[in-house]
């Protein structure tokens, strides 16, 4: 293995250990086992390594997401919590990630990128309609819905996982919840 994967790999470890936020060349140096030089040969800048790091990161809970993503009902939630549980770290370090993102142009447009995917691919799922077969409309509308509502989950399995609903809180939830809701068009 070479520098560049020895930093990326370093840089991955940092993440889950330290966070995004917290993360420093000196420490994605010292956890490579490279100079701090290595990382602008290879990278550019620390921000493009960690930027790097947390897109695989995201890309290797994704693949762990998906597997919840297909169930349905209480398993699909169930699912989401769990994959919460067993990737705690890297959930974190993409939350710090999207408030980062807000001063990173090239970070906030690969997040949105990513956004933008999920909301088709959670449209997909939802309507039962191939992804590339999925209108703008269903993916800005149901997913964007189903992702405000796996997102919202998240965020209270974080911080509050003792009082933040199972699954089958959330699905009598949203039964309730769309018992109250009206068609005002």
């Amino acid at each position: 293995m070479g520098n560049r994967e020895d930093l990326l790999n370093g840089a991955l470890r940092c993440l889950y250990e330290k966070g995004y936020a917290r993360t420093t060349l000196r420490d994605i140096a010292a956890a490579a086992g490279v100079s701090m030089a290595a990382v602008g040969y290879h990278y550019g800048s620390t921000e493009k390594l960690l930027n790097i790091a947390l897109m695989r990161a995201l890309e290797e809970w994704g693949a762990a997401f998906g597997g919840a993503l297909a169930e349905g009902g209480t398993a699909l939630w169930d699912g989401i919590i769990a994959s919460v549980e067993a990737h705690g770290a890297t959930a974190t370090a993409s939350f710090e990630a999207f408030v980062q993102s807000q001063r990173v142009p090239e970070l906030r447009e690969q997040i949105a990128a990513g956004q933008r995917a999920g909301r088709r691919g959670l449209a997909a799922m939802v309507t039962g309609t191939p992804e590339d077969e999925v209108s703008d409309h269903a993916a800005r509308t149901v997913g964007s819905v189903h992702l405000a509502l796996i997102t919202g989950l998240i965020v209270q399995w974080l911080t509050d996982p003792e009082h933040a609903p199972s699954g089958a809180e959330v699905v009598e939830g949203l039964h309730a919840l769309s018992a109250h809701i009206t068609d005002d068009r």
